[in-house]
Protein backbone atom coordinates (compact mmCIF):
# COMPACT_ATOMS: atom_id res chain seq x y z
CA UNK A 1 0.00 0.00 0.00
CA UNK A 2 2.98 2.27 0.50
CA UNK A 3 4.12 2.14 -2.86
CA UNK A 4 0.50 2.74 -4.10
CA UNK A 5 -0.67 5.43 -1.37
CA UNK A 6 2.40 7.88 -1.95
CA UNK A 7 1.05 8.87 -5.12
CA UNK A 8 -0.55 12.02 -5.64
CA UNK A 9 -3.75 9.90 -7.61
CA UNK A 10 -4.15 7.81 -4.59
CA UNK A 11 -3.65 10.25 -1.66
CA UNK A 12 -6.65 10.66 -0.45
CA UNK A 13 -7.30 7.01 0.41
CA UNK A 14 -5.08 6.88 3.50
CA UNK A 15 -6.61 6.54 6.86
CA UNK A 16 -4.12 9.22 7.94
CA UNK A 17 -3.65 11.73 5.66
CA UNK A 18 0.16 12.20 6.01
CA UNK A 19 0.79 8.85 6.45
CA UNK A 20 1.30 6.48 3.14
CA UNK A 21 1.09 3.12 4.92
CA UNK A 22 -2.65 1.97 5.98
CA UNK A 23 -6.13 2.34 3.27
CA UNK A 24 -8.82 4.20 4.43
CA UNK A 25 -10.96 1.38 4.84
CA UNK A 26 -14.37 3.17 5.12
CA UNK A 27 -14.36 4.07 1.11
CA UNK A 28 -15.66 2.37 -1.81
CA UNK A 29 -12.91 3.83 -3.80
CA UNK A 30 -10.35 1.86 -1.70
CA UNK A 31 -12.08 -1.50 -2.26
CA UNK A 32 -12.29 -1.11 -6.01
CA UNK A 33 -8.77 -0.29 -5.80
CA UNK A 34 -7.72 -3.06 -3.48
CA UNK A 35 -10.04 -5.29 -6.43
CA UNK A 36 -7.93 -3.83 -9.14
CA UNK A 37 -4.49 -4.93 -7.47
CA UNK A 38 -5.68 -8.28 -6.86
CA UNK A 39 -7.09 -8.55 -10.52
CA UNK A 40 -3.83 -7.50 -11.82
CA UNK A 41 -1.59 -9.94 -9.47
CA UNK A 42 -3.84 -12.92 -10.72
CA UNK A 43 -4.02 -12.43 -14.39
CA UNK A 44 -0.15 -12.96 -14.20
CA UNK A 45 -0.33 -16.03 -12.73
CA UNK A 46 -2.69 -18.74 -13.56
CA UNK A 47 -3.92 -21.86 -11.49
CA UNK A 48 -3.46 -20.32 -8.14
CA UNK A 49 -4.24 -22.21 -5.03
CA UNK A 50 -3.51 -19.42 -2.65
CA UNK A 51 -2.84 -15.68 -2.57
CA UNK A 52 -1.63 -13.60 0.09
CA UNK A 53 -3.62 -10.23 0.53
CA UNK A 54 -0.97 -8.82 3.05
CA UNK A 55 -2.98 -7.23 6.17
CA UNK A 56 -0.17 -6.63 8.29
CA UNK A 57 1.07 -3.95 10.90
CA UNK A 58 -1.68 -1.23 10.10
CA UNK A 59 -0.52 0.82 12.71
CA UNK A 60 -2.44 3.64 12.51
CA UNK A 61 -6.40 1.61 11.28
CA UNK A 62 -8.83 3.33 13.66
CA UNK A 63 -6.87 7.31 13.31
CA UNK A 64 -8.66 8.54 10.43
CA UNK A 65 -11.91 10.66 10.77
CA UNK A 66 -14.18 8.01 8.87
CA UNK A 67 -12.71 5.61 11.09
CA UNK A 68 -12.94 7.72 14.36
CA UNK A 69 -16.44 8.35 13.58
CA UNK A 70 -16.85 4.56 12.74
CA UNK A 71 -15.83 3.58 16.64
CA UNK A 72 -17.93 6.08 18.74
CA UNK A 73 -20.88 3.73 17.18
CA UNK A 74 -21.54 1.41 19.82
CA UNK A 75 -19.94 -1.99 19.84
CA UNK A 76 -17.37 -0.71 17.46
CA UNK A 77 -13.89 -1.66 17.85
CA UNK A 78 -10.85 -1.09 16.56
CA UNK A 79 -10.45 -5.00 16.45
CA UNK A 80 -13.86 -5.27 14.52
CA UNK A 81 -12.87 -2.27 11.97
CA UNK A 82 -9.56 -4.44 10.90
CA UNK A 83 -11.30 -7.95 10.95
CA UNK A 84 -14.33 -6.43 8.64
CA UNK A 85 -12.18 -5.03 6.40
CA UNK A 86 -9.76 -8.41 6.06
CA UNK A 87 -13.36 -10.17 5.35
CA UNK A 88 -14.25 -7.43 2.45
CA UNK A 89 -10.74 -8.44 1.15
CA UNK A 90 -10.89 -11.93 1.03
CA UNK A 91 -14.74 -12.40 0.29
CA UNK A 92 -13.74 -10.42 -2.83
CA UNK A 93 -11.26 -12.82 -3.77
CA UNK A 94 -13.88 -15.86 -2.60
CA UNK A 95 -16.27 -14.41 -5.20
CA UNK A 96 -14.13 -13.42 -8.08
CA UNK A 97 -11.92 -16.87 -7.86
CA UNK A 98 -13.89 -19.15 -5.94
CA UNK A 99 -10.78 -22.14 -5.58
CA UNK A 100 -7.82 -20.09 -4.67
CA UNK A 101 -7.89 -19.31 -0.29
CA UNK A 102 -6.16 -15.85 0.73
CA UNK A 103 -3.92 -15.76 3.39
CA UNK A 104 -3.22 -12.90 5.74
CA UNK A 105 -0.11 -11.69 8.30
CA UNK A 106 -1.34 -12.73 11.19
CA UNK A 107 -0.03 -10.06 13.45
CA UNK A 108 -3.12 -7.82 13.58
CA UNK A 109 -4.98 -11.05 14.74
CA UNK A 110 -2.92 -12.58 17.74
CA UNK A 111 -4.16 -10.19 20.34
CA UNK A 112 -7.60 -10.58 19.86
CA UNK A 113 -9.82 -12.65 21.54
CA UNK A 114 -11.20 -16.18 20.52
CA UNK A 115 -14.58 -14.89 20.99
CA UNK A 116 -13.94 -11.55 18.71
CA UNK A 117 -11.94 -13.88 16.21
CA UNK A 118 -14.69 -16.73 15.68
CA UNK A 119 -17.57 -14.57 15.79
CA UNK A 120 -15.91 -12.79 12.82
CA UNK A 121 -16.19 -14.88 10.27
CA UNK A 122 -12.53 -14.35 8.87
CA UNK A 123 -11.75 -18.18 10.08
CA UNK A 124 -13.96 -19.44 7.57
CA UNK A 125 -12.62 -16.98 4.84
CA UNK A 126 -8.56 -17.41 5.30
CA UNK A 127 -5.45 -18.70 6.44
CA UNK A 128 -3.07 -17.25 8.66
CA UNK A 129 0.64 -16.96 8.06
CA UNK A 130 2.64 -16.48 11.59
CA UNK A 131 5.53 -14.95 11.33
CA UNK A 132 8.59 -14.48 13.24
CA UNK A 133 12.27 -14.13 12.30
CA UNK A 134 13.57 -14.03 15.42
CA UNK A 135 16.81 -16.65 15.97
CA UNK A 136 15.38 -17.51 19.59
CA UNK A 137 11.70 -17.19 18.77
CA UNK A 138 9.45 -18.43 21.31
CA UNK A 139 8.76 -22.55 20.40
CA UNK A 140 5.95 -22.88 23.20
CA UNK A 141 3.89 -19.64 22.70
CA UNK A 142 3.75 -19.76 18.80
CA UNK A 143 2.34 -23.53 19.60
CA UNK A 144 -0.09 -22.44 21.87
CA UNK A 145 -1.00 -19.31 19.37
CA UNK A 146 -1.17 -22.28 16.99
CA UNK A 147 -3.93 -24.17 19.40
CA UNK A 148 -5.32 -20.44 19.39
CA UNK A 149 -6.04 -20.09 15.66
CA UNK A 150 -7.72 -23.84 15.64
CA UNK A 151 -9.93 -23.44 18.22
CA UNK A 152 -11.31 -19.76 16.45
CA UNK A 153 -11.70 -21.84 13.46
CA UNK A 154 -8.83 -21.58 11.01
CA UNK A 155 -8.60 -24.89 9.28
CA UNK A 156 -4.74 -24.26 8.82
CA UNK A 157 -1.79 -22.03 9.14
CA UNK A 158 1.08 -20.87 7.82
CA UNK A 159 4.58 -19.77 9.35
CA UNK A 160 6.94 -17.55 7.83
CA UNK A 161 10.71 -16.87 8.48
CA UNK A 162 13.15 -14.90 6.63
CA UNK A 163 16.38 -16.37 4.53
CA UNK A 164 17.57 -12.86 4.46
CA UNK A 165 16.60 -9.19 5.37
CA UNK A 166 15.14 -8.83 9.01
CA UNK A 167 18.62 -8.29 10.65
CA UNK A 168 19.00 -4.73 10.03
CA UNK A 169 17.83 -1.99 7.99
CA UNK A 170 20.85 -1.55 6.10
CA UNK A 171 22.40 -5.27 6.37
CA UNK A 172 24.62 -6.05 2.98
CA UNK A 173 26.19 -9.13 4.61
CA UNK A 174 23.60 -11.67 5.20
CA UNK A 175 24.15 -13.41 8.57
CA UNK A 176 23.52 -16.94 7.79
CA UNK A 177 23.82 -18.55 11.37
CA UNK A 178 20.82 -16.08 12.28
CA UNK A 179 18.74 -17.33 9.72
CA UNK A 180 19.46 -21.10 10.11
CA UNK A 181 18.81 -20.77 13.61
CA UNK A 182 15.22 -19.15 13.08
CA UNK A 183 14.31 -22.15 10.85
CA UNK A 184 15.66 -24.79 13.08
CA UNK A 185 12.91 -23.30 15.65
CA UNK A 186 10.02 -22.97 13.70
CA UNK A 187 10.93 -27.12 13.10
CA UNK A 188 10.51 -26.85 16.60
CA UNK A 189 7.08 -25.70 16.13
CA UNK A 190 5.96 -27.72 13.45
CA UNK A 191 6.97 -30.96 15.52
CA UNK A 192 5.44 -29.74 18.75
CA UNK A 193 2.03 -28.76 16.77
CA UNK A 194 -1.02 -31.17 15.14
CA UNK A 195 0.12 -32.80 12.31
CA UNK A 196 -2.70 -31.45 10.08
CA UNK A 197 -2.63 -28.00 11.09
CA UNK A 198 0.62 -26.81 8.75
CA UNK A 199 -0.26 -25.80 5.15
CA UNK A 200 3.28 -24.73 4.69
CA UNK A 201 5.77 -22.65 5.13
CA UNK A 202 7.00 -19.21 3.00
CA UNK A 203 10.89 -18.42 3.52
CA UNK A 204 10.44 -14.09 2.99
CA UNK A 205 13.97 -12.49 1.59
CA UNK A 206 13.78 -9.22 2.45
CA UNK A 207 14.27 -6.37 -0.01
CA UNK A 208 13.68 -3.49 2.14
CA UNK A 209 12.33 -2.77 5.49
CA UNK A 210 9.32 -0.82 4.21
CA UNK A 211 9.10 1.22 0.51
CA UNK A 212 11.30 4.14 1.87
CA UNK A 213 14.22 2.38 3.43
CA UNK A 214 17.30 1.76 1.98
CA UNK A 215 18.14 -1.82 0.49
CA UNK A 216 19.35 -4.50 2.48
CA UNK A 217 20.99 -7.42 1.34
CA UNK A 218 20.61 -8.16 -2.59
CA UNK A 219 19.61 -11.56 -3.22
CA UNK A 220 22.72 -12.88 -4.80
CA UNK A 221 25.09 -12.30 -1.72
CA UNK A 222 21.64 -14.44 0.10
CA UNK A 223 21.68 -17.91 -1.80
CA UNK A 224 24.28 -19.68 0.30
CA UNK A 225 21.77 -18.70 3.15
CA UNK A 226 18.52 -19.60 1.27
CA UNK A 227 20.50 -22.59 0.61
CA UNK A 228 21.10 -23.50 3.84
CA UNK A 229 17.67 -22.88 5.18
CA UNK A 230 16.07 -25.00 2.73
CA UNK A 231 17.71 -28.07 3.27
CA UNK A 232 17.84 -27.75 6.74
CA UNK A 233 13.80 -27.91 6.45
CA UNK A 234 14.17 -30.53 3.72
CA UNK A 235 16.17 -32.83 6.10
CA UNK A 236 14.61 -31.72 9.44
CA UNK A 237 17.40 -30.45 10.52
CA UNK A 238 21.45 -29.47 9.78
CA UNK A 239 24.52 -31.20 10.57
CA UNK A 240 28.08 -31.27 9.29
CA UNK A 241 26.68 -33.80 6.43
CA UNK A 242 24.07 -31.59 5.25
CA UNK A 243 26.54 -28.63 5.20
CA UNK A 244 29.13 -30.63 2.55
CA UNK A 245 26.18 -30.70 0.65
CA UNK A 246 25.24 -26.81 0.56
CA UNK A 247 28.74 -26.75 -0.26
CA UNK A 248 29.09 -29.23 -3.15
CA UNK A 249 25.42 -27.76 -4.95
CA UNK A 250 27.02 -24.24 -4.64
CA UNK A 251 30.48 -24.72 -5.76
CA UNK A 252 31.61 -23.24 -2.42
CA UNK A 253 34.55 -25.09 -0.49
CA UNK A 254 34.00 -23.43 2.93
CA UNK A 255 30.57 -21.92 3.80
CA UNK A 256 30.16 -19.84 7.06
CA UNK A 257 27.25 -19.71 8.77
CA UNK A 258 28.45 -18.08 12.41
CA UNK A 259 27.90 -14.40 12.91
CA UNK A 260 30.34 -11.96 11.76
CA UNK A 261 32.26 -10.19 13.65
CA UNK A 262 33.33 -6.36 12.96
CA UNK A 263 36.86 -5.70 14.06
CA UNK A 264 37.99 -1.94 14.72
CA UNK A 265 41.68 -1.00 14.47
CA UNK A 266 43.14 -0.47 18.12
CA UNK A 267 46.03 1.84 17.67
CA UNK A 268 45.22 3.67 14.62
CA UNK A 269 41.55 5.10 15.32
CA UNK A 270 40.63 8.57 14.08
CA UNK A 271 41.21 9.49 18.02
CA UNK A 272 45.10 8.45 17.46
CA UNK A 273 44.88 10.12 13.87
CA UNK A 274 43.71 13.43 15.63
CA UNK A 275 46.35 13.62 17.92
CA UNK A 276 49.14 12.04 15.98
CA UNK A 277 49.96 9.40 18.67
CA UNK A 278 50.45 6.46 16.87
CA UNK A 279 53.46 3.52 17.49
CA UNK A 280 55.49 3.75 14.35
CA UNK A 281 55.54 -0.10 14.75
CA UNK A 282 52.10 -0.40 14.56
CA UNK A 283 51.94 1.78 11.53
CA UNK A 284 54.75 0.15 9.49
CA UNK A 285 52.57 -2.89 9.95
CA UNK A 286 50.05 -1.75 8.80
CA UNK A 287 50.46 0.99 5.91
CA UNK A 288 51.35 -2.10 3.26
CA UNK A 289 48.52 -4.51 4.22
CA UNK A 290 46.38 -1.04 3.74
CA UNK A 291 47.82 0.08 0.64
CA UNK A 292 46.91 -4.00 -0.66
CA UNK A 293 43.12 -3.57 0.47
CA UNK A 294 42.88 -0.72 -1.07
CA UNK A 295 43.84 -1.92 -4.49
CA UNK A 296 42.08 -5.00 -4.19
CA UNK A 297 39.28 -2.99 -3.01
CA UNK A 298 39.51 -1.20 -6.69
CA UNK A 299 39.18 -3.93 -8.25
CA UNK A 300 36.82 -5.88 -6.82
CA UNK A 301 34.63 -2.43 -6.74
CA UNK A 302 34.98 -2.13 -10.86
CA UNK A 303 33.99 -6.14 -10.99
CA UNK A 304 31.30 -5.73 -8.84
CA UNK A 305 29.51 -3.03 -10.59
CA UNK A 306 29.97 -4.41 -13.75
CA UNK A 307 28.33 -7.84 -12.11
CA UNK A 308 25.52 -5.96 -10.68
CA UNK A 309 24.44 -3.85 -14.19
CA UNK A 310 23.85 -7.38 -15.74
CA UNK A 311 21.41 -8.11 -13.26
CA UNK A 312 20.21 -5.24 -11.60
CA UNK A 313 18.31 -2.15 -13.37
CA UNK A 314 20.92 1.27 -12.51
CA UNK A 315 19.23 3.08 -10.05
CA UNK A 316 19.17 0.14 -7.85
CA UNK A 317 23.12 -0.31 -8.70
CA UNK A 318 23.67 3.41 -7.75
CA UNK A 319 21.69 3.17 -4.67
CA UNK A 320 23.55 -0.15 -3.37
CA UNK A 321 27.09 1.14 -4.66
CA UNK A 322 26.29 4.97 -2.76
CA UNK A 323 25.17 3.47 0.62
CA UNK A 324 26.89 0.26 0.54
CA UNK A 325 30.38 0.67 -1.11
CA UNK A 326 31.44 4.14 -1.42
CA UNK A 327 31.89 5.31 2.13
CA UNK A 328 33.85 2.09 3.02
CA UNK A 329 35.98 2.92 -0.07
CA UNK A 330 36.30 6.40 0.83
CA UNK A 331 37.35 5.21 4.74
CA UNK A 332 39.87 3.14 3.83
CA UNK A 333 41.48 5.62 1.15
CA UNK A 334 41.52 8.02 3.86
CA UNK A 335 43.45 6.03 6.40
CA UNK A 336 45.97 5.02 3.51
CA UNK A 337 46.23 9.08 3.11
CA UNK A 338 46.94 9.49 6.53
CA UNK A 339 49.20 6.30 7.13
CA UNK A 340 51.19 7.92 4.11
CA UNK A 341 51.26 11.74 5.87
CA UNK A 342 52.62 10.08 9.29
CA UNK A 343 55.35 7.94 8.21
CA UNK A 344 56.52 11.21 6.14
CA UNK A 345 56.06 13.18 9.21
CA UNK A 346 58.16 10.63 11.39
CA UNK A 347 61.28 10.57 8.36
Amino acid sequence: MEFVLKHKEFAHLREVKAFPNALNPHKEESRALVRAMIDQVMALHEDLKWFHIGCDEVYYLGEGEESKQWLQQQDNTPEKLCLSHIKAVASCVALSYPTVTPIVWDDMLRGMSEETLAESGVPQLVQPMIWDYAADLDVEGKVRLIEKYRRCGFSKVWFASAFKGATGVNQSLTLIGHHLKNHLQWLEVASNSPADVLEGIALTGWQRYDHFSVLCELLPVAIPSLAVCLQALKNGGYSEKIKENVEKLLGMSNLETDTFVRYVTGWFSPYHRKRRIIHPIIMHHFQPDAVSLLSKWNAVVQDLQAAMEQVFHKCTVEEWMEENVHPSLQKLQQVVDDLDKAIKAQN
